[in-house]
């Protein structure tokens, strides 16, 4: 189970994943949004210009006629502030998890310049705690 759950937790932590779950979601809200501007906007105002066409006067007799009501505003704006408090939480998820990331990159980063060093007379690459270049055979100094 261990190893399940540490396959699943390299999986998520992929930048990939990440970027497609930010999308999805975004994309979800941005389509309520364009719902809304639809359905709560451009629609009533469609029926309007039909409803003059036709030669109903008020919104009461264009509501009882073409059984719609008046344009929703409100709707469509709290589509809009929905969408910026959905995209401002998302932002602030994927500011963590890259900063979590990153720490991580540098803890792998630091493991993996401790464990080898650089042979000063022929340049090639030693473990640390040699005293002596198993290439070149030079001593080395601390």
């Amino acid at each position: 189970m261990k190893k399940f759950m540490a396959e699943f937790k390299e999986f998520i932590s992929r930048g990939n994943v990440m970027d497609l779950a930010v999308g999805v979601i975004i994309g979800g809200a941005f389509g309520a949004i364009v719902k809304s501007l639809c359905d709560d906007v451009i629609v009533p105002c469609i029926q309007l210009i039909i409803g003059k066409i036709i030669g109903v006067n008020s919104i009461e007799e264009m509501t009882a006629v073409l059984n719609v009501g008046p344009i929703a505003f409100g709707n469509f704006i709290a589509a809009i502030i929905n969408f910026l408090i959905m995209a401002l939480i998302i932002f602030l998820m994927v500011k963590a998890i890259n900063k979590f990331m990153s720490l991580k990159k540098k803890e792998e980063k630091a493991e993996e310049e401790a464990t080898t060093k650089t042979c000063p007379f022929c340049c090639s690459e030693i473990d640390i705690k040699a005293t002596r270049c198993p290439h070149c055979t030079s001593e080395l100094k601390e």
